[in-house]
């Protein structure tokens, strides 16, 4: 693309910094949106990143933003509904509204973030409305990109790092759908899969799905995270009466630790029936390669020297 200029929808949020720090690398400049400046803070001493105050839920400020852009990347998603952020907002209108501003300020390039199995029928609210985003973007006429995750885990993840918080303060650990099966992908991936997509013109008018390596059972995550942070639970899982009052006890609790909702996502297992797409031209990471470096024994003197570097001390 000559002008190489790309909006990033979401671009402060947990995907967003491995997106932009990829973009910024490549050489792209990048335009961040965000309602609180000091949300997109890790982001302000890449050079080709302008973070810029905005509410993106306003289809004028969005369709401001996209002008001059050659490229869009939608990463805005939510796992639970809170107060004025229901599903149907920040997925379905949001997404609409993201088309809307390409057409009217002529950006042909879209890559969009939905979720593995992402279906208008699936179980869940959660997977219907990211199945109804995604029929949105796939009708705009642009020249589209989905990419489908499965969970996403990564230093800063609210998957792993959960069941870890979880585990240092439970005698023991109840679970519910402790057999569901997930295939568990990296966040550098995902984003190197975004980035490279927009150099990719055999993407186009394609959907992906993104998995790692290994298929584990919820059950053998959580027995493997114990492992990594040295506190190893008895795992009691709970049948679906239990496992349904638990997620509902926890969704009125602050943060929304589980829900409803997410036990109905998995009803579907979060696996791919497929290989990593070829096409990006690289082997994803496994969970036991990068995991250790953020949940292991080790982990949190890392970060604590990393914070004594940056503190000049």
């Amino acid at each position: 693309m000559a002008d190489r200029t790309v909006l990033v929808v979401g671009g402060s949020g947990y995907v967003g910094r491995y997106v932009v720090g990829r973009l910024a690398a490549d050489g792209w400049r990048v335009v961040v949106p965000t309602r609180r400046r000091d949300n997109a803070r890790h982001l302000f001493l890449l050079p080709t990143v302008d973070v810029v105050p905005s509410d993106v839920n306003q289809p004028a400020e969005l369709a401001r933003l996209a002008r001059g852009a050659s490229a869009v990347i939608n990463l805005v998603g939510i796992l639970n509904e809170t107060g004025g952020q229901t599903f149907a907002r920040t997925h379905i209108e949001l997404a609409a509204s993201v088309v809307a501003a390409c057409k009217g300020a002529g950006v042909r390039r879209l890559v969009h973030m939905s979720a593995l199995h992402a279906d208008p029928a699936g179980p869940s609210r959660y997977l219907r409305s990211k199945g109804e985003a995604e029929a949105a973007v796939a009708a705009s006429g642009l020249d589209w990109t989905i990419v489908q995750p499965s969970v996403i885990f990564g230093r800063e993840d609210a998957f792993l790092n959960l069941f870890a918080k979880l585990l240092r303060i439970a005698p023991v650990m109840a679970l519910a759908r402790a057999d569901a099966r997930f295939q568990p992908v990296f966040v550098g991936d995902v984003a190197e899969c975004m980035v490279r997509a927009l150099s990719l013109p055999a993407t186009i008018g394609r959907k992906y799905p993104l998995c790692g390596p290994k298929v584990y059972t919820l059950r053998e995550l959580v027995r493997y995270v114990g492992v990594l942070i040295g506190a190893p639970r008895a795992i009691v899982p709970l049948g679906r009466t239990l496992g349904t009052l638990q997620a509902l006890v926890l969704e009125h609790l602050p943060g929304a630790l589980m829900s409803r909702d997410n036990l109905a996502s998995m009803e579907r297992d979060s696996v791919c029936d497929c290989d990593f797409p070829p096409v990006f031209g690289f082997v994803p990471h496994a969970l036991e390669t990068v995991a250790p470096a953020y949940l292991g024994p080790d982990a949190a003197r890392s970060r604590y020297d990393e914070y004594r570097l940056r503190g000049g001390r």
